[in-house]
């Protein structure tokens, strides 16, 4: 079941990914949703639905959950829930930049247990079973192991980093930002930063598909208070994430 479930996922990831790249710098159209003014564009509305259709017409019994997809309660009455994003930083992409994703997942029970986060500029695809590890592109990544957080690299966004935040002290380090936490979370996840924060709330399609793929490459991920991550919940949000090195992850905690 997972190895098919991931071969599912892998094979929409792609279809999402060439879409994607169609409309990439190419001046696509774009709305804001009058909730709260976030961008949507066509290519988002034409990958979700091309999702729906390749992920449940394979999978009918499974639940959905998608940014672009109005919130239905029958996925809480699911064991198995697919909570896929179809363009995760659509101002990136909307800006021209290459650090948007498309991410997709899928939970059992609340745990995420199979995960694809495709980066289509960038020519990377990370994924993940849950017990089998993690990969980027067919090989095998590691999250980072330092343990002093002075010279740690910090995927943030600069609010983050007030001190309000951080009644044990504010971390130090190099602050860098990217806009799509599923980018944030794979970028930790291979190593190349050591860390991740953000502390407002987030949305769990978002973060479901990174989640997995952090905790598979040997990191830690938690939400802000240290709870470990669930999802598939009445309001999908959880509050905040923290992911990264054991060691700069435990630091990160103690601080707030």
């Amino acid at each position: 079941m997972l190895e098919n479930n991931l071969n599912l996922l892998r094979e929409a990831a792609d279809a999402a990914g060439k879409i994607a790249r169609t409309f990439f710098k190419k001046n696509p159209k774009v709305w804001y949703k009058d909730a709260d003014q976030s961008p949507v564009t066509e290519a988002d509305i034409i990958i979700n639905e091309m999702l729906i259709n390749k992920l449940k017409s394979a999978r009918p019994e499974y639940g959905w959950l998608s940014e672009e997809t109005e919130d239905d309660e029958e996925r809480l009455s699911k064991d198995y829930v697919f909570i896929v994003d179809p363009i995760d930083g659509t101002r990136s992409f909307i800006d021209g930049h290459e650090n948007y994703a498309c991410a997709l997942g899928i939970a059992y029970k609340g745990k995420m247990q199979t995960a694809v986060v495709q980066m289509p500029s960038l020519n990377k695809t990370f994924w993940s079973n849950i017990g089998q590890g993690a990969y980027e592109n067919g090989v095998k990544i590691s999250a980072s192991t330092k343990k002093d957080i002075n010279s740690s690299t910090l995927l943030t966004a600069k609010p983050n980093l007030d001190s309000k935040f951080w009644p044990g002290g504010v971390p130090p380090g190099k602050q860098v930002f990217r806009s799509s936490l599923a980018y944030r979370l794979c970028v930790t996840a291979n190593g190349s930063f050591d860390a991740m924060v953000t502390l407002r709330d987030c949305w769990e399609w978002d973060i479901a598909a990174g989640d997995l793929i952090v905790r598979e490459a040997g990191g830690q991920a938690t939400d802000r208070f240290g709870k470990n991550l669930c999802f598939n919940n009445p309001t999908p949000k959880r509050p905040g994430v923290l992911a990264g090195s054991n060691s700069i992850h435990a630091n990160l905690l103690n601080r707030l």
